[in-house]
């Protein structure tokens, strides 16, 4: 440790920490003594990071895992993605643990699992449920004999847990070297304290029409090579394409209502056998509507009694409003074509209602804070049941201020609406709701306490059989679909590649462009999930140009390449949206300064049809001017002259500026800087994982071949 004491004291090395040599520590102890951080791997790698392989088997059994954990909650794509940016870490810091010599002593493992989520293992814990070392290592000893499957899925926590634990070490060690003196503190108090106040003039850049500043692609080229980190990018490509969805015609829907029409009344059938008919009931004349729903609806018959709001809102007003025996449809919800008939009715069969609780100590679910007696909880109740009668009380109020119940509490009492049948009432409180008229207040008691009740709604329920019919594209449909796009295909790749989107206009076909596809995306706009089309377009066999079909779901697409993009710096076209307005603003403030130069304060505004204004309490802190926004060097040049200075004309973030300094504020006088110089500690400390590892990853030589296997 004492190499680590004196790295301590080394700050300017720890700024420089990637790559230098700092600690090295001994692993010993109840974990395994494999090295746990592998090494390059035999066969095909997913990736590459400074040389060294990440085998594509090891991955996939990463990605396997990841499945397992995730479910199908992640697609296949976002699993792989997942697993690369955690593989990439892990071997990106696990170079520096080597490089470094990190690694962890049996000591420093123990105390990594007392602090993390392991020590709430019960396994782990002694007799008072509290995380024990040498329970801990009883207990993994004795899975090891006599609970394999146990000890092996361990053998996998062991793994985690030494990767984070070293990487505790190496962050906590970059941490240690992490300060803020006296004197920064000093310096980061002055710029939020010192202030000055200026008056200035704007011209703004908008002054000047873009129409009137001319950039050449040279220029561009020019702009681009001095700002290469603006610049670069990565592989993509661009695509068009238009979409052939299998959706019903207004055939196949004139052909739902019509069959759902047809099963309102009774049909007449002619049995072979007797040489005689039968009468077949319809849906309003069954007498068995479940047996009916079951051979003729895609939705079953559900025997609830619902409220209006559990209703389909196209048609929940309409029938709470029908008799018993009443239909109405059929009408169209979402993709169904529907008839519903009202099967029988609850009037105030749900009531929503609002309670004080009163509660006592030993009642159900009493808190800790509730000390009194029953009595003393009957009483209060009495009294508050008094207050509430009152013609002037707010029940609400009452209910936040004086209740035991928290969940209530946080709803001013309201706990909703409750049938007869729901059992999340006790009996008293329920038999209250059902007995009882709107608007009244009354007291009962339960095994929770008394309660003082409000009924605040009363609702009819009603129980609705509903036949229903999909809205679903016909045979006939698809077949025409499939036609249609295959049609389309076939003209476009027989044309000059540039009239993919004439021809589309011309059978009213909308072509949909998605640009700069990354090589490894999976969701379109407009398609959804179409990791098959990412793949083709990034194939090195397939051409700017080229047309595919491709089967999607609800559908077809036509999918054209429309352009390549390679990784390294843009071309001057490439460029052109991001640097053209950076371009014309450097001209534009060139144009300004010429046209200005010498001027006064006044002479400007004159000329330029612009006010002067004023800006009060500027700090460097927040530099910021009011109409001006954000203008970082404006506010630096305030801060650089002295009182009633002037500046020179100031390029800055929205126009041209010239100011004068009109007052300067000294920052208040403190004894100490401390409290400064440890917010500036903290916030420093707070960042370095995150900072640290972007460097590591922005500084690594990473070969991505995830392409290659998904």
């Amino acid at each position: 440790m004492a190499i680590l004491e004196n790295i301590r004291k080394r700050t300017t090395v720890l700024i420089l920490i990637i790559g230098m040599a700092l600690f090295a520590f001994v692993i010993s102890g109840v974990f395994t003594s494999n090295d746990f951080a592998g090494g390059a791997k035999m066969g095909s790698a997913v990736a590459e990071v400074n040389g060294e392989s990440i085998s594509i088997d090891d991955f996939r059994k990463e990605v396997e895992t990841a499945s397992r954990r995730f479910g199908p909650s992640f697609s296949s794509t976002q699993l792989v993605n997942q697993v690369y940016d955690q593989q990439i870490r892990k071997t990106i810091l696990d170079q520096q643990f080597e490089d470094l010599g990190i690694e962890v002593e049996s000591d420093q493992i123990i105390d990594f699992v007392r602090t993390s989520g392991y020590a709430q293992i019960p396994e782990f814990q002694d007799e008072n449920g509290i995380f024990n070392a040498e329970v801990f290592r009883s207990t993994i000893a004795d899975w090891s004999v006599n609970d394999p499957l146990r000890y092996d899925a361990w053998l996998q926590d062991e793994q985690r847990i030494i990767q984070l634990a070293k990487e505790r070490l190496y962050f906590n060690l970059i941490k240690g070297g992490v300060g803020a003196t006296l004197t920064e503190g000093e310096f980061d108090y002055q710029m939020a304290n010192e202030k000055v106040d200026i008056q200035y003039v704007r011209v703004p850049y908008n002054s000047i029409a873009d129409s009137t500043i001319q950039v050449s692609k040279s220029d561009i080229q020019a702009f681009v090579s001095n700002h290469q980190e603006d610049f670069k990018q990565e592989k993509a490509r661009d695509i068009r394409f238009v979409y052939f969805e299998e959706k019903a015609s207004a055939e196949d829907e004139k052909a739902v209502e019509d069959a759902i029409t047809a099963l309102l009344s009774d049909t007449v059938e002619y049995v072979q056998e007797s040489n005689s008919t039968d009468t077949i009931p319809g849906f309003r004349s069954t007498q068995d509507m479940a047996a009916f729903l079951d051979r003729n609806s895609d939705t079953k018959f559900d025997t609830i009694y619902q409220p209006k709001t559990a209703l389909p809102a196209i048609a929940a007003d309409t029938l709470m409003a029908l008799a018993i025996g009443e239909i109405y449809g059929p009408y169209r919800d979402g993709d169904f074509f529907r008839v519903s008939k009202v099967m029988d009715k609850k009037p105030e069969g749900s009531v929503k209602s609002s309670h004080i609780l009163f509660a006592y100590e030993g009642a159900q679910r009493a808190g800790a804070n509730v000390t009194r007696t029953k009595e003393e909880a009957e009483a209060a109740a009495n009294d508050m049941l008094a207050e509430a009668r009152k013609a002037d009380a707010n029940f609400a109020t009452l209910a936040r201020e004086n209740s035991d119940d928290p969940t209530a509490v946080q709803r001013s009492g309201d706990i909703g609406y409750y049938t007869q049948a729901d059992i999340g009432l006790a009996e008293n409180y329920r038999n209250f709701l059902f007995e009882h008229d709107l608007e009244e207040i009354g007291m009962v008691e339960t095994p929770f306490g008394f309660h003082i009740i409000k009924i605040d709604d009363k609702q009819d329920l009603v129980q609705v059989a509903t036949l229903s019919r999909e809205v679903a594209p016909s045979e006939e449909t698809i077949n025409t679909l499939f036609t249609d796009a295959t049609k389309f295909e076939m003209a476009s790749i027989d044309a000059e590649p540039e009239n993919f989107g004439t021809i589309a206009a011309e059978s009213s076909y909308t072509t949909r462009p998605v640009n700069r596809i990354k090589e490894m995306d999976e969701n379109l706009p407009g398609l959804s999930s179409q990791r098959g089309i990412v793949q083709w377009a990034f194939n090195d066999d397939t051409e700017v140009g080229d047309i595919k079909r491709f089967n999607v779901n609800n559908g077809y697409a036509v999918v054209q390449l429309v352009k390549k993009y390679k990784e390294g710096l843009m071309s001057p076209e490439d460029a052109s949206t991001a640097a053209l307005p950076r371009i014309r603003k450097e001209l534009k403030a060139e144009q300004i300064i010429a046209a200005n130069q010498n001027k006064s304060m006044e002479a400007i505004a004159s000329d330029n049809s612009v006010a002067q204004s004023n800006a009060s309490a500027l700090t460097m802190k927040s530099p910021t001017l009011p109409g001006a926004g954000r203008e970082p060097l404006v506010v630096g040049n305030a801060f650089a002259l002295g009182q009633d200075g002037t500046s020179d004309l100031i390029k800055g973030e929205t126009g041209v500026f010239k100011i004068k300094v009109t007052k300067r504020e000294v920052a208040p006088n403190v004894d100490n800087f401390s409290t400064y110089a440890n917010t500036l500690r903290t916030n420093a400390a707070n960042r370095v994982n995150g900072e640290v590892f972007n460097a590591l990853k922005e500084g690594a030589e990473i070969e991505d071949k995830r392409a290659t296997f998904y």
